[in-house]
């Protein structure tokens, strides 16, 4: 009868294997495959319209953990992310359209040639740090845009360029049911390196620069490498999810990469967690639906009030900036750290401690 009140006072490993070990019990492996289950459904139940959201959520969810990666890990902070979406979106789209060469090679090739600009736009991390390197990141976002709005003959200007969906053999991923499954196996396989990166030897190295820097460089960490290391991963992540939103909508333009699209990329990981890969995910979803639930809130009430319907379409940036704003003032764990507090009061309850 007293077995009945036992109830786990930690998490302790017995090995260094079972340490490593990614899904250490059964009920979290019951767990990932109910919620990949649900996953791989939401298309039989939801419309095409949700279904094509929900695709540009995981292609957020995509960039959002590259940026992550650096910011959230590494403690570097890049205003730049949205140039680095456009050198992923173009170089899939130049491979394609110019070259005619298959999607499957220009992803990979995307994110390569964004990793290597990113880590040439990354090497004044090592000067640079804070506001300093928010500046010289900004500065990579002006660059790049410029070099894609003049190089005409290779980016058609702003004039943009066109794509295609991608094909393997005689099927094309042309519906958004389709290309949402794409993009799920896609954010999937960044979850998963993100997840095991923490438990590298360059992963720890990066959370030591993230905390003490100096330290971590007294303890014989190569602060130019793994700086610039992390911009390099970060960009790859951001390449990959630039190139996928180019071949979802078709089309690539200077105008879809300005500064406010990295300002929302900014918002999801600040909303979403600093250095939590869950995190990443709930706040590309939080940032990407939010203009959606908003709209709807505007159409409602301009039925209501339809003198109105100006101001209410300009209250959708003010409640923007101020879910950025409640959240670094109430809760700057994001919607990741009320997510483990809320899995902690079910754990315990209903013990209040």
């Amino acid at each position: 009868m007293r077995n009945l009140f036992v109830r786990e006072s930690g998490n302790y490993k017995t090995s260094y294997v079972n340490d490593m070990k990614l899904f250490g019990t059964t009920a979290e492996k019951v767990k990932i495959a109910v919620i990949l289950a649900i996953i791989l459904l939401v298309p039989f139940f939801a419309s095409n319209y949700w279904v094509g959201l929900l695709t540009l959520c995981a292609i957020a969810a995509i960039g959002a953990i590259g940026l992550n990666i650096l910011t959230g890990f590494t403690g570097q902070i890049s205003i730049g992310v949205g140039a680095f979406l456009g050198v992923g979106g173009y170089t899939s789209a130049i491979i394609t359209s110019t070259y005619g060469l298959s999607f499957w090679i220009s992803l990979p090739l995307a994110g390569l040639i964004t990793a290597i600009i990113g880590g040439i736009f990354g090497l004044p991390a090592l000067r640079l740090k804070g506001l300093y390197l928010a500046i010289a990141t900004l500065a990579a976002q002006v660059i790049i845009l410029f070099v894609i709005s003049r190089w005409d003959s290779v980016t058609g200007g702003t004039a943009g360029m066109v794509l295609s969906r991608p094909e393997i053999g005689p099927f094309k991923f042309s519906t958004n049911t389709s290309y949402y499954y794409l993009s799920i196996i896609v954010l999937l396989l960044t979850i998963l390196y993100a997840t095991n990166l923490l438990r590298t030897r360059v992963g720890r190295a990066f959370l030591a620069i993230r905390d003490r820097d100096i330290a971590a460089q007294i303890m014989g960490i190569n602060l130019f490498q793994y700086k610039v290391l992390a911009f390099a991963v970060s960009s790859f992540f951001v390449g990959i999810a630039g190139a996928l939103l180019a071949h979802y909508t078709m089309i690539v333009s200077p105008e879809n990469y300005s500064i406010t699209i990295s300002i929302e990329y900014l918002a999801m990981i600040l909303i979403g967690g600093l250095g939590s890969v869950f995190g990443s995910i709930l706040g590309a979803v939080f940032i990407t639906l939010l203009p959606v639930f908003l709209s709807s809130a505007v159409d409602v009430l301009s039925t209501i009030m339809p003198s109105m319907y100006q101001l209410f379409s300009a209250f959708k940036e003010f409640v923007f900036g101020l879910a950025i704003i409640l959240f670094l003032i109430f809760e700057p764990g994001g919607l990741a750290h009320i997510w483990l507090n809320i899995k902690k009061y079910f754990k315990l309850w209903p013990f209040s401690y």
